[in-house]
């Protein structure tokens, strides 16, 4: 879930506003997965992937378990990877800094998690492995260009300088998800 400043308006009420109001086509994303890549995705989530707007994450436990922190969120397809920008003390990341390196995700948009009933476990899902928190000036580069082209009609012009500001100065980071076997 995009973070933002609890007196203001929510994302979700301002992109369900805005998209009543604006009529404009969301543009799709750019999915390239490499045919050799070490775990093939289903082609339904490879479809999902390259027209969503949301992905749904949760970190796996060292149990095997799902976590019980669940989010939407917006993502960039890097190749095989998927990378989400997130403040750095939310469970995202604090999950990775604990050792929780596998996170179960679904694709599709079903709004705010806690009020779809758990619809967004009807789209299609794989786990992931998290890479890494991210560093590299190039991926943060083109993350936030692609981003600012995907999530224009969703309110870039608000979250894009907060996403921006955050990366640079290390309250937010850019985690990357890999698809994996299960």
């Amino acid at each position: 879930m995009v973070e933002f400043n609890q007196s203001a308006i929510s994302r979700r009420e301002f992109l369900c506003g805005a998209a009543a109001l604006s009529g404009v086509a969301l543009l799709p994303a750019s999915v390239a997965w490499p045919s050799d890549a070490k775990f093939q995705l289903s082609n339904d989530a490879q479809a999902a992937i390259a027209k969503s707007q949301l992905i749904y994450i949760t970190p796996i436990k060292s149990d095997g378990g799902e976590s019980a922190c669940h989010g939407e969120v917006w993502f960039y397809a890097d190749g095989e990877d998927l990378l989400v920008v997130t403040k750095r003390e939310l469970w995202r990341s604090q999950a990775v800094k604990r050792g929780l390196d596998r996170a179960r995700i679904w694709v599709g948009d079903f709004g705010v998690w806690k009020r779809s009933k758990g619809a967004f476990r009807e789209g299609p899902t794989f786990l992931a492995q998290v890479a890494h928190i991210s560093t590299d000036a190039d991926a943060v580069a083109r993350t936030l260009k692609a981003m600012a082209v995907k999530y224009a009609d969703e309110g870039w012009s608000t979250y894009g300088p907060l996403f921006k500001e955050g990366l640079a100065d290390g309250s937010r980071v850019l985690l990357r998800y890999r698809p994996a076997a299960a």
